[in-house]
């Protein structure tokens, strides 16, 4: 109980919201990166036989690259500073990671939205705004996987509660601080989630009573 109050007063809580920025800001850019990828692929899927045989090797390839592997790649391949034109560019370690998490952020947009735009074309919209809270969901499994940038030394929330248990030596007091972490997380997701349920159910009756009209 002590080590909880100490924790909750010292500038633990506040270094680990300002991490968990980091986390929102790194999904936030690789959807939006995934989605100018995705979407034209889900076009290309919808479109039909021959659109599908276009898309489905770099799908393949897309779903079967583990972020890790990636994430280490691209922090192997890509120099550290670089020109384009009369722009210096400088990748830092979090716009390594959101690189790392695109092929699975444009895979998921791509299967999706194809879907979407079948739904459409069957006359069946309410199916098709499923989407919306798909892509809710894209963007909270996102901010999990964006934990992986602890490997790399970003700053981001899993990064600092290591950080922080490694200030304490009794295991007891480590588990209170991945306590904390896991609660922090565990809130933002709970409530992504619970804004959710609400917009699928509507959607789902809307779906239903098209369908019986």
């Amino acid at each position: 109980m002590t080590t909880l109050a100490e924790l909750l007063s010292s500038d633990y809580p506040r270094d680990l919201a300002r991490a968990m920025v980091v986390n929102f800001r790194i999904a936030g850019l690789s959807l939006a990166m995934g989605l100018a990828l995705g979407l034209p692929l889900a076009f290309a899927i919808a479109s039909g036989r021959v659109g599908r045989r276009i898309a489905a090797p770099l799908m393949a390839v897309m779903r079967a690259a583990p972020t890790f592997v990636v994430m280490f790649f691209l922090l192997n391949v890509v120099p550290q500073d670089f020109m384009i034109g009369p722009f210096y560019i400088a990748p830092s370690g979090a716009m390594i990671v959101a690189l790392s998490l695109v092929p699975y952020a444009a895979s998921y947009v791509a299967d999706n939205g194809a879907d979407a735009l079948i739904s459409l074309r069957r006359g069946a919209p309410e199916g098709a705004l499923l989407f919306l809270p798909n892509i809710v969901r894209a963007f909270l499994v996102l901010v999990m996987s964006s934990s992986t940038g602890a490997a790399i030394g970003v700053n981001e929330g899993v990064a600092v509660v290591l950080r922080e248990a490694d200030r304490w030596a009794d295991l007891g007091d480590k588990m209170v601080v991945f306590a904390i972490g896991v609660a922090a997380f565990g809130v933002i997701f709970q409530a992504g989630f619970a804004l959710m349920r609400p917009a699928v159910a509507w959607l789902g009756r809307r779906h239903g009573a098209g369908a019986r009209n």
